[in-house]
């Protein structure tokens, strides 16, 4: 397997709850126990001379302008030479939680300026998107779909624009509850990965890259 990054680079997950997973926001060395933490694992595990240095911001309950909104302190102030984004969950789940709608427009629209800036302001990061997904594990999540699923085309139209590395995780996550485990086994409450689903999203984001 070819080295997926090199000695002294920087590698930041950025996110939502799924991302954060836990971590200690004090401490600017925790992973968590989601899948940055088993990722960084994997990856000393495979090349163990490799000094990487790799950083979680992910953020519970945030949404696509809430990375925007932080762009300067979690972003450009760590100067990644690779970054992964995970967001767009919690941009569907206001509008049926709290009646707080995030259109499609929007999410692209901030999504697209948060893109940008980081190909302006750090031009040799390389990018990779993980695109939002959703499990019907609950019998209120199949309605979400009407929201969440523009929202996906979103993040692979931008994908094409802007990533170098692209996970489908919705449809990687399909295909995994028909093949070989149930909803509940991935994601007890639709959204949230279980520690399979965490692994699962690893070994993805590793593949990807080698």
């Amino acid at each position: 397997m070819k080295e997926i990054f090199t000695n002294g680079q920087v590698v930041l997950f950025q996110g939502d709850s799924i991302t954060d997973c836990g971590r200690n926001r004090d401490d600017i060395t925790s992973l968590s126990e989601g899948y940055p933490g088993v990722v960084a694992k994997m990856f000393h595990l495979l090349f163990p001379k490799t000094e990487v240095t790799f950083v979680n911001k992910g953020i519970s309950g945030n949404r696509v302008r809430d990375l925007l909104d932080r762009y300067d302190e979690d972003f450009k102030k760590i100067n990644p030479d690779f970054v992964s984004i995970l967001i767009g969950v919690n941009d569907t789940w206001r509008r049926y939680d709290s009646n707080d709608v995030t259109t499609s427009e929007m999410y692209e629209n901030s999504y697209r300026t948060l893109l940008e800036k980081i190909k302006k302001d750090m031009p040799n990061c390389k990018i990779m998107i993980i695109e939002p997904f959703l499990l019907n594990s609950l019998p209120d999540r199949a309605a979400w779909r009407e929201d969440l699923d523009p929202k996906i085309l979103v993040a692979r139209k931008l994908a094409k624009e802007y990533a170098d590395y692209y996970l489908p995780m919705d449809g990687i996550f399909a295909k995994l509850e028909v093949e070989q485990y149930t909803n509940v086994e991935l994601a007890e409450d639709g959204v949230h990965p279980s520690a399979i689903g965490h692994s699962i999203i690893a070994q993805e984001y590793i593949k990807a890259l080698s």
